[in-house]
């Protein structure tokens, strides 16, 4: 009896990301991307664009304009790392507020919108979007710090008030408290991703970031950027957001716990201080060791350091199709440098 030919190409490992075929080694790239609403946003050396799907079926595919201008502080290790991430998060999240527009252009009930007139507070939005996406960047931030980086020291603040003060003032005790602190941290982290990955709109935003992936590693392995070629790799990539924040979260607690023991115990709101305090060398540690892992990724400890960041893309990815895998082709399209060398990594 003859089986069934499957159609659907071959997905690889996640070991195959990095590697090219007949043995060779991929070239590892700096661009990196974004998902959006229907959409995804790439970031390459000279260019940024967005490819969004717009509610007529159409890849509307534009440039996002960028300060070409380089400051000083960018170029030092340890300090580039906050100034980038702050300018990636302001992009990414007018992007985002601009995909959301554009996915809705083309549909049928377009027609009925426009004419009800838009309310005072669109009209505010429109007038002073750089404002309102600058707020939503720094709201973002603020709501993240909070959520993984204090409501842990709270908790613990709070249950160690059952404890005799004798005890808490034990350097041991001190210790236990700042690395249970990095356990909640790391569980409120991945509750987190868990529940928003079972959002059915989260999913959808899900499979344009596997998508993103999918595709810079067919770029990064020479292969034509074509659906069937994008859809054989896998949706885990070692130089992703998710990995980055897991390495913030590690070394958050290690830093911490490093204080802790110079500091002792200390009251709840001089806790909270330090660690608000601490999150610009925490972030600079943690894009220095980003961009090391992704340097050296045949190194058998980095590849060992990536894993957990690989494993968290099971919940921040999703396996895309065909017709989304179009549009993170097109958005790549747009950003590759005309000199092949320019965006090695």
């Amino acid at each position: 009896m003859s089986k069934k030919k499957d159609n659907k190409p071959a997905v690889r490992s996640a070991s195959d990301a990095v590697q090219c075929e007949a043995g060779k080694h991929c070239k590892k790239t700096t661009i990196g991307g974004q998902a959006l609403i229907e959409g995804v946003m790439m970031v390459g050396p000279s260019r940024t664009a967005i490819a969004v799907r717009k509610g007529d079926g159409t890849i509307y595919v534009e440039e996002v304009k960028q300060s070409e201008k380089v400051s000083y502080f960018e170029k030092i290790p340890f300090i580039r790392g906050c100034i980038r991430f702050y300018k990636m998060l302001v992009t990414g999240t007018g992007a985002l507020m601009r995909s959301a527009d554009i996915s809705e252009e083309g549909k049928p009930e377009e027609e009925a919108e426009t004419e009800s007139k838009p309310s005072k507070l669109d009209e505010f939005l429109n007038r002073h979007r750089n404002v309102v996406v600058t707020f939503a960047a720094i709201l973002g931030i603020l709501l993240s710090v909070g959520l993984f980086i204090l409501l842990p020291r709270l908790i613990v603040d709070i249950a160690s008030k059952f404890i005799p003060e004798r005890i808490v003032q034990q350097l041991w005790m001190t210790i236990i408290l700042n690395l249970v602190e990095g356990i909640l941290r790391l569980v409120i982290f991945l509750l987190y991703l868990i529940n928003a990955s079972r959002l059915k709109d989260v999913k959808r935003v899900w499979q344009y970031h596997g998508a993103e992936h999918k595709t810079i590693a067919c770029y990064e392995a020479g292969e034509d950027l074509t659906a069937e070629n994008v859809l054989k790799y896998p949706r885990f990539h070692p130089r992703c957001g998710t990995a980055f924040m897991f390495i913030v979260l590690a070394i958050s607690i290690m830093i911490y716990t490093v204080i802790s023991i110079f500091t002792g115990a200390q009251p709840m709101w001089v806790n909270l201080l330090i660690r608000l305090v601490v999150i610009p060398l925490i972030c600079g540690i943690s894009y220095e060791l980003l961009r090391f892992v992704g340097r050296h990724d045949k190194n058998g400890f980095c590849r060992f350091l990536s894993k957990p960041g690989l494993w968290l893309q099971k919940f921040t990815t999703a396996e895309p199709d065909a017709a989304i895998v179009e549009v993170a082709i097109a958005s790549l399209q747009a950003v590759i440098p005309e000199n092949k060398d320019d965006d090695i990594w």
